[in-house]
C-alpha cells in the first residue's frame, strides 16, 4: 500500500480519541451510527452546537425498569471520552524541545567531507628479474593489471601495466564529476613512477602533496619486483643503475606526504609495514600534542604471510580486487560455481555495458556489488568507523568496498589483507551469498547478450527480494530489535527509477517508526539522496517526499540550511498550494516550511520571495466549514508557519499586515480545536513588532506607515483580549506570550496606566476610568465577558463605573465605600501614595523606564483603554489556574514593573482596623480608592498578592494583603512582614542592557511551535500499541457497569444502615465534598482548604493526599470522575469557578494536572463570593457551570471551550445542578429562590420548563437530581427547608410527591443513578433513605461514638454509581460508607 493511502487510512489528525471498534463512532450532528452488533444505542454523544434541531433519540414512553434489558442498556454507557489528547499529557511540566539543531543530533553529518586529491602510483616489478627472497612455483601467478608481463619487451610491458593502473584508478574517481550523489570532487591528479629510485619517489610525493594542498593523497606500492619490505618497516626501491635495491623507511614516506593521506601496499609480509606505520603514530602522538594524523592503510597481508602464488589469480590479486572488482569476483566464483567447467571465462572481459549505467549488465553487476559491500560495512563496523571510511571520500569508500572482497577471496587463499583503522571479519557475512546469487543469474545470461547484441537483459531480482526484506523486517521490527540490515540497499535502491517508489514508501515507514529511525537513516547517508530528489517533478513521489523531510526535520533543524541552499523550500511551497494532496499532508509541507524559516533569516527571506505569505493567508481565508481545507492540523501548521515566517522580521510582519493578515487569522481564534487557536494567538503574537529584528537599520521604523501600524497593533490585541479566558491553558499561555510581546513594545505607556490607577483624581470618578467597552445584557446589569476576563470579581466600588452605558442613575447608590470592607482600612492601603504626592512623578519620564535603549521610545500610544484592557488580562493571567500559565502571566507583569510577591494568604477573619486609624471615606479620594479597590478584587484579593516596588510611604503595617503600589524605584521592593524575600518573581526587566539579545531573554518563550513539532516525531501510520488493552479494559468495565446496572434496577432496598467503612479524613474544616469510583473501592474527599484525600475502603488505607493548588482559600465545591470507564481523571471544581482535571490521583505523590481553566466568567457588582456549582456530563462532553452570577456557562471539554452561556433571569442565582445521565445536552437548576427549571442545550430556547416548587419561608434548592430510568424530565428536588418534591418538568401545574424529610435543616440530597432510591441528610446528624414512591426504607443516625464527643452534621451525600453504596460526609471530617444490610459490598 502507498504511503499516501496508509496516510489517508490513518488521518492521523488531532480529533478526539474514539473510543475505538466496539464502540459506535458518532456523527457530527449529534445522530449516531448502530454498530454491528445487537446493542443499539441510545445517547447522542457529540452535541453540535450548531445544530440546534438534533433531539434526543433515546426518549422511550416506558418507564419501567423491567423494559431495561441489556440491548437498550447502553445508553448507560456513554461514549464520549474527552481530555485525552497529547496536550494534556504532562503540558504543566514539561518544556517541549522542538527540532534539534544541536551538534548532538547531527552526527549523522559526516564531520568535513573529503576528496582525495593526487594520486601516487609507484610499481617495483623489475621485469624478468625476481627478488632474492621469494622462490616461485610453477606455474606461477604473472598477470599484473590483467596484462602478462613476458608478453611484450620488459619496458614496453612496464609502461603498459602503469598505464592501465593508472586507468583503473581513475574509474574510482573520475577527472571528471561523477554521476554519484554523494559526489562533491572534481578532477583528480594521477601521476605513477615504474621502477623508481628514492630520489624520484621523494620528488612525486612532495608534488604530490604541493598539489593536493589539504586534501588526501594517495599512495600505491607494488613491491612485486623487490625484496619483502624489512622488520623495521622499510621497503625497497632501485639505485640508478638497478644493481641495488635500496630501503626507504616509512618515517620519510610519512613526512613527504604528510596528511591527510593513503597507502595501498601490494606486497608481500606487508603486514610489517603497518606494524611499523603504527609505532610511528604512536611515537609522534606522544611525543606532540598534534591533532591524531589522519592516515589510512590498506595491506595485501599479515606480516608472516606471501602473496598467493597460484595461477588461478593474477600476481596483482589484491590491487585486482581493489581496482577491477567485478572482474575479480566474477572470475573467483566461476572457479567455484557449477559454471567453472562450462563457462567461457574470456567473456567476463566482455559483459556488456559501462559501470555507471545501471540498465546495463555491467552497471547492474557494479550496481549490486556497491548494495552489498554497503550494507556489510554499515552492518558490521561501528557508526563512527563506518562514516570515515565509507561516507566521507568517494575514492576511499570505494577502495574499503573492494577491500571486503579483496578479504574474501584471498582469505580463500590463507592470505589475511590488512588495514589500519582495523576492520572487523567480514570475509563470511551472509549478504555475500546475495551477491553470488545475483552474480549467477547475471553471468548465466552473459553468453546470450555476448552473442546478440540485441537481446534484452533482464534485471536481477535482488534489488525487489531486498526490498521485500526490509518489507518484512518492518512488520516485525522495532526499536529494540536488530536494525534492518537492508538499508543501506534502500539507499542505493532510490538512484533506480523503478525501484525508487516502493523503496521511498517503505523508508517513510522506517522513519515514522522514531527519531531513532530517522537518526539511522541518516547514519546510512540518506540526506544527499532525498535532498536530489526534491529536484524531481514525478508528481506520485512528492506526499512521501513530503513525509520523508517531514520526519527528517522533526528530527534535525539543521537541514534548513541545505534546503534552502538548493532551493528545496520551491519544492514545499508548489506542495501546500495544491489541492490534491491531503490537508494532513499538506500540513506537513507546512511543518517543513516552518522548520525552514525558523529563526534562519535566509530562509524567511526566500520564503517571502517565494510568496508564501500569500498562500498560507490564502488557504486560510478559503476554509469553509465544508471543506477539507479545515483539517485541524493543516490550519495549525499554517498559522505556525505564518508565525515563524514573520517571527522578529519586520520586512515580513509588514507584509503580513497589508494582507490583513490579523483580520484572517481573527476567526480561528474560535476554532474547536486548542491548538489551532493557540498557534492562531502565536502567529498574532509574533506579528507584533517587538523591535529584534537584527536586519533594521536605526531608521527601520519609519519606513511603514505609523498609523497603520497601530491600527493593526490595536486589532491584535483586541483579538488576543477576546481568548484570554479560553479553556485551553495551552491558549491562554500563548495569549500570556502574546502580551508580554506587547507589554515589551509598549513598556513605557503600560507602565504609566497601570501607575495611574493609583493616583487621586480631582475631577470625577466616572470620567477618570477608561471605558471598559462592555456591553449591556439587558437583565439590568452588565456582564462584562470580554475585557473583564474571567475570575474577575468586580466589587461593588467598582461596580457604577462598569455600569457607566446603562444605568448611570445607579451611582449614588452603590457609590458608597463599606467602613466594614477590608479595602477601607488605610492598613490595607499602607504605601499607597494618597498620601504623598511627591512620588507620583516618577513615571512619566524615561531616565527611570528600565527598557530606554531608543528601540521603543519612538512608538506611539495606542487608546488608553486598551492598556487598561491589557493589564487587567495580565493580572487575570497571573492568578490562572493554570501553574504554568499563572508563571508567565506574573513574568508578564514584571515587564510593566509590576512585581509578584508570593505570600500565603492569611484568613481576613481576625482583620480589625487599629485604633486611631482612621477610615478613608473622605469624598477627594473616593476615585483613587475606587480604583484601587478594582485592582485588589481584579486581582483575586488576598489570594494572590501583587505589588508595585516603591519605597513606603508611611511605615508598613501588617495586613493580610498587599495592594498594589506605584512603580517608582525599580531599586528594592517594600518590606512585606508575612513573606520573605525568597518569595520573589521573575527578575524584572531593570538590569536590561542595551542589547537586544539579553533583552530577548527575559521575554517568556512561546512553547506551541516546539511543542508542535513534537506530533511529526511520534508514529503517525500506525495505531498506537496500547489501543487494544485500552479497548479490553473499557469492554471489561462495562460488562460490568451493565451487570451491575440490572441487579440495581430490580433491588428492593430495605434499609441501607449496614456501615461497611468508616474513615476519619483528618481535615480540620470537616469534609466538604466525597465521590465514589465506580470500579475500584476508593472514595475521594475533600475539605474547605482544597486538601483531597483518597483511600481504599476495603483496605482501609490512605492512597493519596494532595493540595489542589497553592492558595486554598475558596473551598472545593465538587468533585467528578471524567472518564470513568477509561483511565479516569479527577475533576474539582473551586468556590470560585476554577476547575482543575488530575490524572494518577489515586498515586501516592504522582498526581498530574492534565487541564486547568476558570469556568466562571463575568459577575454581578457587589457579589463577593460567586458560590460556583458544577456539574459534568459525560454523555455530552458538557460542563455546565453557574453560581451567583447571571447565567450558565456551558463548557465543551474536547474543544476546551465555552459554547453556550445561557441567560438566567434577572436577580436569581443557582444553589444546584444535576445533569442527565442518559440524555446528552439535558441538565436541571436549583435556584435559591425555590425555582425549578429544565434546560436542554440541544434546543434553540434551552429553557424547556420551570417551576417553583417550594414555597416554604427558606427556599433554597440545596439538591437536585433526576430520577433513575431514561424519562427525560422527572426530577427529585430538596429545598433547604427540609421538603423533597417529585417533579415531573412535562406536567409542571403540580409536584406529584413531596417527602417532608427534615424540618429546616437539609443540607444533602443523593439520588442513586439506577436504583429506585435517595438519600437525604440533615444537620441534624441524621440521613434518611427513601424510595422513588416517597416510602422512608430507613433512617442512619450518627450516635456520639464511646468517647462521647459530638458528631457533626452531614455535610455531602453520594451514591456508588453502579451499587446500592452510599458514602456521607460530615463536619467532623469523618466518612461513612454504607451498604444494604443484605449486599456486601463486592
Amino acid at each position: 500500500m502507498a504511503l499516501g493511502d496508509l496516510m489517508a487510512a490513518s488521518r492521523f489528525s488531532q480529533s478526539t480519541t474514539s473510543v475505538s471498534n466496539h464502540l459506535d463512532e458518532f456523527t457530527e450532528n449529534g445522530n449516531h451510527v448502530e454498530e454491528e452488533g445487537e446493542r443499539s444505542v441510545y445517547s447522542s454523544s457529540s452535541i453540535n452546537n450548531g445544530n440546534s434541531n438534533a433531539h434526543d433519540l433515546s426518549e422511550a414512553p416506558s418507564s419501567s425498569y423491567t423494559a431495561m434489558t441489556a440491548t437498550t442498556s447502553m445508553s448507560y454507557l456513554p461514549q464520549t471520552v474527552v481530555l485525552c489528547e497529547l496536550r494534556h499529557d504532562g503540558f504543566e511540566d514539561c518544556m517541549p524541545a522542538g527540532p534539534s539543531d544541536s551538534g548532538l543530533v547531527s552526527k549523522w553529518r559526516p564531520r568535513d567531507r573529503m576528496k582525495t586529491g593526487c594520486v601516487a602510483l609507484v610499481l617495483c616489478l623489475n621485469i624478468s628479474v625476481d627478488p632474492p627472497d621469494v622462490i616461485k612455483i610453477s606455474p606461477c601467478a604473472r598477470m599484473e593489471c590483467w596484462i602478462d608481463p613476458f608478453s611484450m619487451a620488459p619496458q614496453k610491458s612496464l609502461e603498459t601495466i602503469g598505464k592501465t593502473l593508472n586507468q583503473q584508478y581513475e574509474r574510482w574517481q573520475p577527472k571528471t564529476r561523477t554521476f554519484d550523489v554523494l559526489s562533491t570532487h572534481g578532477q583528480a591528479r594521477y601521476k605513477y613512477s615504474l621502477d623508481p629510485t628514492v630520489d624520484e619517489v621523494k620528488k612525486l610525493c612532495t608534488t604530490c602533496r604541493k598539489y593536493a594542498k589539504s586534501e588526501r593523497v594517495l599512495f600505491h606500492y607494488n613491491g612485486h619486483g623487490v625484496p619483502k619490505p624489512t622488520p623495521n618497516g622499510e621497503i625497497w626501491l632501485f639505485n640508478k643503475s638497478y644493481t641495488q635495491y635500496i630501503p626507504l623507511p616509512i618515517s620519510d614516506l610519512d613526512s613527504w606526504l604528510k596528511t591527510p593521506s593513503i597507502y595501498v601496499f601490494d606486497c608481500s609480509a606487508a603486514g610489517l609495514i603497518v606494524s611499523a606505520f603504527i609505532q610511528l603514530q604512536d611515537c609522534s602522538t606522544s611525543s606532540s600534542a598534534a591533532s591524531v594524523r589522519d592516515c589510512i592503510l590498506l595491506a595485501a597481508c599479515e606480516a608472516h604471510e606471501t602473496l598467493p602464488q597460484s595461477a588461478e589469480f593474477p600476481a596483482d590479486v589484491f590491487t585486482s580486487c581493489l581496482t577491477t572488482p567485478i572482474k575479480m569476483a566474477l572470475r573467483w566464483f566461476c572457479t567455484r560455481s557449477l559454471l567453472h567447467e562450462s563457462f567461457d571465462y574470456s567473456l567476463i572481459d566482455r559483459i556488456p555495458g559501462r559501470q555507471t549505467d545501471r540498465k546495463t549488465l555491467l552497471g547492474e553487476l557494479n550496481w549490486i556489488f556497491t548494495a552489498v559491500t554497503d550494507t556489510i560495512a554499515w552492518n558490521v563496523l561501528p557508526h563512527d568507523l563506518f562514516q570515515r571510511l565509507f561516507r566521507q571520500d568517494l575514492l576511499v569508500a570505494s577502495l574499503f568496498r573492494n577491500f571486503l572482497l579483496a578479504e574474501r577471496i584471498m582469505r580463500s587463499a590463507n592470505c589475511s589483507p590488512i588495514s589500519y583503522p582495523m576492520l572487523p571479519p567480514t570475509h563470511q557475512h551472509h549478504m555475500w551469498d546475495a551477491w553470488d546469487m545475483a552474480a549467477e543469474i547475471c553471468l548465466s545470461q552473459l553468453p546470450t547478450l555476448v552473442d546478440d547484441p540485441n537481446a534484452e537483459f533482464q534485471p536481477s531480482p535482488f534489488f525487489t527480494e531486498q526490498l521485500t526484506a526490509f518489507e518484512v523486517w518492518l512488520d516485525h521490527g522495532s526499536e529494540n530489535k536488530k536494525p534492518p540490515e537492508q538499508l543501506p540497499i534502500v539507499l542505493q535502491v532510490l538512484l533506480s527509477q523503478c525501484h525508487r517508489f516502493r523503496a521511498l514508501v517503505l523508508l517513510g515507514r522506517f522513519l515514522d517508526m522514531g527519531p531513532w529511525a530517522v537518526e539511522l537513516a541518516l547514519s546510512v547517508g540518506i540526506f544527499p539522496y532525498v535532498l536530489k530528489l526534491l529536484q524531481t517533478t514525478t508528481p506520485e513521489l512528492r506526499q512521501i517526499l513530503v513525509f520523508i523531510w517531514t520526519k527528517i526535520l522533526a528530527l534535525d533543524k539543521s537541514c534548513q540550511v541545505d534546503l534552502v541552499k538548493d532551493g528545496g523550500h520551491a519544492y514545499f511551497i508548489k506542495f501546500l498550494d495544491s489541492v490534491e494532496a491531503y490537508p494532513e499532508q499538506r500540513a506537513m509541507a507546512a511543518f517543513v516550511l516552518a522548520v525552514i524559516v525558523d529563526g534562519h533569516r535566509r530562509g524567511q527571506e526566500t520564503c517571502i520571495a517565494a510568496n508564501l505569505i500569500h498562500v498560507c493567508l490564502k488557504h486560510l481565508q478559503c476554509s469553509s466549514p465544508n471543506e477539507a481545507q479545515t483539517e485541524p492540523l493543516f490550519l495549525q501548521w499554517i498559522c505556525l508557519c505564518l508565525a515563524k515566517l514573520w517571527e522578529d522580521f519586520l520586512e515580513a510582519q509588514q507584509l503580513g499586515l497589508q494582507a490583513d493578515a490579523p483580520a484572517i487569522l481573527a476567526p480561528l481564534l474560535s476554532e474547536p480545536q486548542p491548538e489551532v487557536r493557540a498557534a492562531a494567538v502565536f502567529a498574532l503574537g509574533t506579528a507584533l513588532d517587538v523591535g529584534f529584528d537584527t536586519s533594521r537599520d536605526g531608521h527601520g521604523d519609519e519606513d511603514c506607515d505609523d498609523d497603520e501600524k497601530n491600527r493593526a497593533e490595536a486589532s491584535i490585541i483586541k483579538n488576543l483580549l477576546n481568548v484570554v479566558s479560553d479553556g485551553s491553558p495551552l491558549v491562554r499561555a500563548e495569549v500570556a506570550v502574546a502580551l508580554s510581546r506587547f507589554a515589551f513594545g509598549h513598556n513605557k505607556h503600560l507602565k504609566s496606566v497601570a501607575a495611574a490607577y493609583w493616583k487621586p483624581q480631582s475631577g470625577s470618578v466616572l470620567t477618570s476610568l477608561p471605558s471598559f467597552a462592555i456591553k449591556g445584557s439587558g437583565s439590568g446589569y452588565t456582564t462584562p465577558t470580554h475585557y473583564m476576563p474571567h475570575g474577575s470579581i468586580v466589587p461593588s466600588p467598582i461596580a457604577p463605573l462598569l455600569r457607566v452605558g446603562n444605568d448611570s442613575p445607579s451611582v449614588a447608590r452603590d457609590g458608597r465605600v463599606s467602613t466594614s470592607s477590608p479595602l477601607a482600612t488605610s492598613g490595607i492601603m499602607h504605601g499607597s501614595p494618597l498620601s504623598d504626592d511627591s512620588s507620583l512623578h516618577s513615571d512619566s519620564g524615561a531616565p527611570n523606564d528600565c527598557v530606554s535603549n531608543g528601540i521603543h521610545s519612538t512608538r506611539r500610544p495606542l487608546d488608553n483603554a486598551l492598556y487598561s484592557q491589557c493589564v487587567l488580562a495580565m493580572c487575570n493571567l497571573a492568578k490562572d489556574p493554570s501553574p504554568r500559565v499563572a508563571t508567565l502571566g506574573r513574568r508578564v507583569l514584571a515587564i510593566i514593573g509590576i512585581e509578584q510577591v508570593v505570600a500565603k494568604s492569611v484568613k481576613p477573619a481576625g482583620l480589625n482596623t487599629r485604633p486611631g486609624e482612621s477610615i478613608t471615606t473622605a469624598s477627594s479620594s473616593l476615585a483613587g480608592l475606587a480604583r484601587s479597590s478594582s485592582w485588589f478584587e481584579l486581582n483575586g484579593g488576598g489570594h494572590l498578592p501583587l505589588t508595585f516596588r516603591t519605597p513606603p510611604v508611611s511605615p508598613p503595617r501588617p495586613s493580610y494583603l498587599t495592594g498594589m503600589r506605584r512603580v517608582c524605584s525599580l531599586e528594592f521592593r517594600p518590606h512585606l512582614m508575612n513573606s520573605s524575600d525568597s518569595g520573589l518573581a521573575d527578575p524584572l526587566l531593570a538590569s536590561a542592557g542595551p542589547s537586544g539579545v539579553t533583552e530577548r531573554s527575559l521575554l517568556p518563550q512561546s512553547m506551541i511551535y516546539n511543542w508542535s513539532c513534537g506530533h511529526f516525531s511520534k508514529p503517525l501510520l500506525t495505531a498506537m500499541d496500547d489501543s487494544e488493552d485500552i479497548v479490553a479494559r473499557r469492554e471489561e468495565r462495562e460488562k460490568l457497569a451493565l451487570d451491575h446496572i440490572v441487579k440495581c434496577q430490580h433491588s428492593s432496598v430495605s434499609k441501607l444502615h449496614n456501615q461497611i467503612a468508616s474513615w476519619d479524613t483528618k481535615f480540620e474544616t470537616g469534609t466538604k465534598t466525597a465521590l465514589l469510583q465506580p470500579f475500584s473501592p476508593v472514595v475521594i474527599a475533600s475539605d474547605e482548604n482544597e486538601r483531597i484525600r483518597v483511600w481504599n475502603y476495603e483496605e482501609a488505607t490512605l492512597l493519596n493526599s494532595f493540595s489542589n493548588h497553592d492558595y486554598p482559600d475558596k473551598g472545593i465545591s465538587k468533585l467528578c470522575l471524567v472518564n470513568e470507564f477509561d483511565e479516569n481523571l479527577l475533576l474539582v471544581a473551586s468556590n470560585d469557578g476554577n476547575i482543575r482535571i488530575w490524572k494518577d490521583y489515586t498515586s501516592k505523590g504522582k498526581q498530574k494536572l492534565v487541564t486547568a481553566f476558570p469556568s466562571i466568567q463575568g459577575h454581578r457588582p457587589g457579589v463577593r463570593s460567586v458560590n460556583a456549582v458544577v456539574e459534568w456530563q459525560q454523555q455530552s462532553g458538557y460542563l455546565f457551570s453557574s453560581g451567583e452570577i447571571s447565567s450558565i456557562m456551558a463548557w465543551d471539554l474536547d474543544k476546551e471551550q465555552l459554547v453556550n452561556t445561557i441567560p438566567l433571569p434577572q436577580d436569581s442565582s443557582i444553589s444546584a445542578l444535576a445533569v442527565s445521565q442518559v440524555h446528552g445536552g439535558e441538565f436541571a437548576a436549583g435556584f435559591v429562590d425555590g425555582y425549578v427549571r429544565l434546560y436542554d442545550i440541544r434546543t434553540p430556547e434551552m429553557l424547556v420548563s420551570e417551576t417553583q416548587p417550594h414555597t416554604q419561608r427558606v427556599e433554597r434548592v440545596v439538591g437536585i437530581g433526576f430520577q433513575p430510568g431514561r424519562e427525560p424530565a422527572k426530577i427529585v428536588s430538596a429545598s433547604q427547608a427540609g421538603n423533597i418534591q417529585f417533579l415531573d418538568m412535562r406536567n409542571t401545574k403540580n409536584t406529584y410527591l413531596t417527602i417532608d424529610a427534615h424540618r429546616g435543616s437539609l443540607t444533602a440530597l443523593a439520588i442513586h443513578r439506577h436504583a429506585p432510591i435517595i438519600a437525604s441528610g440533615s444537620a441534624k446528624q441524621l440521613i434518611k433513605v427513601f424510595n422513588l414512591e416517597g416510602d422512608p426504607l430507613g433512617t442512619i443516625r450518627y450516635y456520639p461514638t464511646f468517647m462521647a464527643q459530638k458528631i457533626g452534621s452531614v455535610s455531602c451525600l453520594t451514591f456508588h454509581p453502579y451499587q446500592v453504596l452510599l458514602a456521607a460526609g460530615a463536619a467532623d471530617a469523618c466518612v461513612s460508607i454504607y451498604a444494604d444490610e443484605i449486599s456486601p459490598p463486592r
